[in-house]
């Protein structure tokens, strides 16, 4: 079975790092994890070689015609010239591939070519904070927020720069994957599994005295426990701070509460348990933390915007509809084989 395609587009003198991440994320064989997995194809914006922002060069084998026909179509970071001078057939290719079903991603400033094509407009979105101002000013059409980490607007996203980049791509791998999966990847590339869109891509300026990581161990000590009863004092006391030091110092960092946090993460869990075990949903709230299936159903519902039942039928259906149809009566045989027969069409889990 064909591999969800996923075209990058590369333009002269194109920022490293942000071609590196797809590459790490979706370019990298990963069929040990799930199979089929994507297929990468870096596009040529211009005819070859291409610079490489730092030095080196590039000749990618691809085109935008192949890139029109992608499934998931990337653009990274721009050097600044393109930026503000996005070229015409790039432009294009995005309006031809959006129209054919394409879904379109921009990395940091890979946005502005998005927002040139006209496919951000009346759209929430998200850019690099330092590009903000001027983005603002140039696509006043576009919704622009650029507190957030990445922005998800079905087939059209957008994230902020440099780290966010790998937030934004491990979130495709969720949704296509599911949560059981993205996680994987995300621990191989030893990165945190889940860094949610409405976190603060540029928080204040950390509270005096207080170290950098001070937040890390208290947080995977969270992670190892949350079928236990946690509170905003417990954590605290993981982090070696007072609880008002330490929310203070948690919103700073993260951009949210830590009870917030604490919810995302067990419904996080939820969701990698309905793919990969075939638990009750009442044991499943035991073993996350919500206590019964009715606390888990209000708060996996208001995170998710579909109930557990519904989230579990839609991920195993779609699972099944990937595999081979030899595979199929086997699919669901043992709990871990949910996630290498999931979905890799793009479709959201």
């Amino acid at each position: 079975m064909a591999g969800h395609v996923v075209a990058v587009a590369v333009t002269d003198n194109l920022p490293i790092f942000e071609l590196a991440v797809p590459q790490e994320v979706f370019g990298t064989d990963r069929r040990d994890i799930t199979d089929p997995w994507y297929e990468m194809r870096m596009c040529a914006v211009t005819p070859g070689p291409l610079r490489l922002s730092g030095g080196g060069w590039l000749d990618p084998p691809y085109g935008l015609d192949d890139l029109v026909e992608a499934d998931t179509v990337l653009v990274p970071a721009l050097a600044r010239a393109t930026q503000v001078d996005p070229p015409a057939d790039l432009v294009e290719a995005l309006r031809v591939a959006y129209g054919r079903g394409s879904r379109i991603v921009g990395l940091c400033t890979g946005a502005y070519v998005m927002a040139a094509a006209g496919l951000l407009d009346g759209r929430r979105a998200t850019t690099h904070w330092m590009n903000a101002q001027d983005f603002a000013a140039r696509y006043p059409l576009v919704h622009l927020d650029p507190r957030v980490l990445y922005v998800d607007e079905g087939e059209v996203l957008t994230s902020a720069g440099t780290a966010a980049a790998i937030d934004l791509c491990l979130h495709l791998v969720r949704r296509d994957h599911g949560a059981a999966v993205a996680h994987e990847v995300a621990r191989r590339m030893v990165v945190p599994p889940h860094r949610a869109g409405e976190h603060a891509q540029y928080p204040p300026p950390p509270v005096r005295g207080v170290p950098s990581d001070a937040l890390s161990p208290a947080l995977e000590w969270a992670r190892n426990r949350l079928d236990q009863p946690l509170t905003v004092n417990d954590l605290a006391r993981e982090a070696n701070l007072s609880p008002r030091t330490f929310a203070r110092r948690f919103r700073d960092t993260l951009g949210t509460t830590p009870l917030q946090w604490l919810l995302e993460q067990r419904v996080r869990l939820a969701q990698e348990l309905l793919e990969t075990t075939d638990d009750s949903v009442e044991r499943i709230a035991h073993r996350t933390g919500f206590g019964t299936g009715a606390n888990l159903r209000q708060h996996f519902g208001r995170v998710s915007g579909v109930s557990p039942r519904t989230y579990r039928h839609v991920f195993r259906y779609r699972a099944a509809a990937a595999a081979p149809p030899a595979a199929r009566p086997a699919v669901w045989s043992t709990p871990d084989g949910q996630a290498t027969a999931a979905r890799s069409d793009g479709g959201a889990a």
